[in-house]
């Protein structure tokens, strides 16, 4: 098994329609080699933290794009994905402001994340993760925010992915925010809980210009998704050791607080505010998949299944789990598995 560092390959780009970075040799020698590594890749002027986990260099490769933002699934994924490297190369990427990334370069409060700038970024990493490991396209599944991420590269390059594959997909700040408080709201008043149905009136429907508003109303909806989902494995939120050391763990948690005030914003005008994914438009030059949670507040199903059947792409399925809500468990993960087998394998042969 190879085990190194990543390769430090330059990429510097000013949008989506720069040139490609000069070709770098690919490290497979061949597609049977395995691979291990990770480490800083210098991408759009800053360093950031990138791990490729695979058994050959010759399975289809699939880039994570996380939710968050600033929710770097590399510390935990080597035990929520496992099993899953034997039949795909796992790219882990900790975005701008997240994780790894976060620790090596601590933006100042004021230094603001975009979308438009994270877009650029995941595509630049796409782009060196194909040339890193001589592969034509990857697989593009994004998770939450990372949906969202995901959606717009995918928009922008569908020339560089085979698919892209959405769970608990995002469509608009404003629809989602106003579903997810109308639905924890009904909840409450079904089961009688007057104590969060009075907590919820005090708060006001959104749109808001406070930025707590938007967690206190997290806790409630994780409160009652609680109730209609299956829990996942507790060891898969347990950080790897490399991950585990109290400076990485500082890191993490500060990186949460200011990808959230990116997110949320002070006024409620961050990154949130201004999703609007149809927008985009609603034609996909690429296969098209989502993985919606059954019990899903934030995202709620209904939402994402409006967007989606207006969506026109080459391929699209639909998927709804039971018994799952906005974070993952196991059964999401078998569904993810399950459309990876049975849609999107057949589109790589």
């Amino acid at each position: 098994m190879r085990i190194t560092s990543l390769a430090l390959l330059l990429l510097s780009c000013c949008g989506v329609a720069q040139a490609a970075p000069p070709a770098s040799p690919s490290i497979c020698a061949s597609p049977a080699q395995s691979i291990r590594e990770q480490g800083y890749v210098p991408i759009n002027g800053i360093e950031q933290w990138i791990t490729v986990t695979g058994a050959a260099c010759g399975n289809p490769v699939i880039l994570f794009i996380h939710g968050g933002p600033g929710n770097a699934l590399s510390p935990y994924a080597d035990a929520i994905y496992a099993g899953w490297e034997r039949h795909y190369t796992l790219v882990q990427w900790d975005q701008r402001g997240a994780g790894m990334t976060y620790a090596k370069q601590q933006p100042a409060e004021d230094v603001p994340l975009t979308v438009e700038q994270m877009r650029d970024d995941g595509i630049a990493v796409a782009r060196h993760i194909e040339q890193h490991l001589g592969q034509q396209k990857v697989i593009l599944m994004g998770s939450s925010w990372g949906s969202i991420l995901g959606v717009h590269m995918a928009k922008a390059r569908p020339d560089l992915f085979h698919a892209y594959i959405g769970t608990a997909q995002v469509v608009n700040a404003r629809d989602n925010e106003t579903g997810m408080y109308r639905e924890v709201m009904a909840l409450a008043q079904a089961a009688g809980d007057t104590a969060t149905v009075d907590k919820l009136t005090a708060l006001g429907a959104p749109p808001w210009r406070d930025p707590r508003n938007f967690g206190i109303l997290r806790r409630f909806d994780r409160k009652f998704e609680g109730m209609a989902t299956d829990a996942p494995p507790k060891h898969w939120w347990q950080p790897a050791p490399f991950y585990a050391t109290p400076q990485a763990l500082a890191a993490s948690e500060a990186a949460d607080d200011y990808s959230y005030i990116q997110f949320i914003g002070l006024r409620g005008d961050g990154m949130f505010a201004k999703v609007d994914l149809p927008a985009l438009g609603t034609r996909f030059d690429l296969p098209v998949f989502f993985i919606m949670g059954e019990a899903d507040l934030l995202t709620s199903p209904a939402i994402a299944r409006t967007y989606f059947d207006s969506i026109t792409a080459p391929a699209k399925d639909f998927t709804v789990v039971k018994r799952a809500g906005h974070d993952p468990n196991q059964a999401v993960l078998d569904a993810q598995w399950t459309v990876l087998r049975d849609k999107v394998a057949p589109l790589l042969q």
